[in-house]
């Protein structure tokens, strides 16, 4: 059985609209998630290791001024549009439509006020709980009236998330959750004795702007072939990487599929990631530098935790030849993704 608990979070500022936001507690006998009506962000998320013991395993902040705060997107869900468009310019049935650029030149989790910073309206649910909300055409410049809902179900050791839309203009569309996770328990300094694989064949080389330079890229004999679990940090030392920030391909179809798993051995921690999406980003904190203090007035040094964002291959709106990006009315944007977390 699923117990859910919501309570009020905190009220937002207003310059940004006011408005309360709620938390949604989720807890199984060996899972315990909060997530936030901002942003349907997973504030927290506590797992048993092979002793029993609960640990938070997500980084994000105490207080809602963290979240309100500039920050990496902790725990959020992020879109319109997930990862990165080159340039923020795409052009849709004949129309070209620019984006704000946040991210140097290129537009990054859906502008200057994604789906992270909003408040959606909740509905609880026996075993979980569904956030809906209106982006409204031209919202930060893309097309189209588009209605989301986001649904988190907990079952046991699964957090399934659930992402459906719909649209009245077509619109290109690829939403994700961004937690960040250390399953030695958020706080902790680094993720390097950590084991991580990742069911892809293929992975997408990038820029110098992490845009993909359209090739799809064996993994075979690179750095990039994680389909066998290696420890990260002898396996980022081995083959002289800052970290990674790239898409996987995972097999093209449109059934639950293992995409990912991670283990921490000292503690036995674990997580599997299945999904109906396309391709995982892969993200190591390469971008965390200590200066934010996060729950418990820790900080967060570099790779002190990954990201495993099931979605869409980025700039696919740019990209005949990846898997489309676009939403078109009558259509029903859906797509899954469980988190499934044990101990041994």
């Amino acid at each position: 059985m699923t117990e859910v608990r919501r309570e009020v979070f905190g009220q937002m500022p207003q310059e940004e609209g006011g408005g309360v936001v709620e938390k949604f507690v989720l807890k199984s006998d060996t899972v315990k998630v909060e997530i936030l009506s901002l942003g349907c962000i997973i504030a927290a998320l506590e797992t048993k290791d092979r002793d029993g013991k609960f640990s938070d395993v997500v980084l994000g902040f105490d207080t809602l001024e963290g979240y309100t705060r500039k920050h990496p997107f902790f725990g959020a869900v992020v879109g319109r549009v997930a990862n990165r468009i080159a340039k923020g310019r795409f052009t849709v049935e004949g129309k070209e439509y620019q984006l704000f650029l946040n991210n140097g030149p290129n537009s990054l989790h859906g502008g200057a006020r994604g789906f992270d910073k909003v408040l959606w309206s909740p509905q609880v649910l026996p075993n979980g709980v569904c956030f809906f909300r209106l982006s409204p055409d031209g919202e930060e410049s893309y097309p189209g009236d588009l209605k989301v809902w986001v649904t988190y179900t907990l079952s046991g050791g699964e957090l399934a998330v659930n992402y459906r839309a719909q649209t009245s203009k077509t619109t290109p569309i690829n939403l994700t959750n961004h937690a960040y996770f250390n399953l030695a328990g958020q706080g902790s300094q680094d993720v390097y004795d950590h084991e991580i694989s990742i069911e892809a064949d293929a992975y997408l080389p990038v820029d110098d702007t992490k845009i993909p330079t359209g090739e799809v890229a064996a993994v075979q004999g690179t750095g990039f072939d994680l389909r066998q679990p290696v420890e990260l940090g002898k396996h980022l030392q081995k083959f002289h990487l800052d970290g990674f920030d790239h898409n996987f391909c995972l097999q093209q179809a449109q059934a639950r599929r293992l995409a990912a798993r991670a283990r921490h051995p000292p503690t036995g921690r674990a997580m599997e990631v299945y999904t109906t999406q396309p391709g995982i980003q892969f993200y190591t904190g390469n971008n965390l530098d200590g200066s934010l203090k996060g729950k418990g007035a820790v900080v967060y040094p570099k790779h002190s935790a990954f990201c495993l964002e099931t979605q869409n291959w980025p700039d696919a709106v740019n990209k005949p030849h990846f898997p489309s990006a676009l939403l078109r009315p009558g259509e029903e944007y859906n797509h899954t993704t469980w988190l499934l977390f044990n101990a041994a």
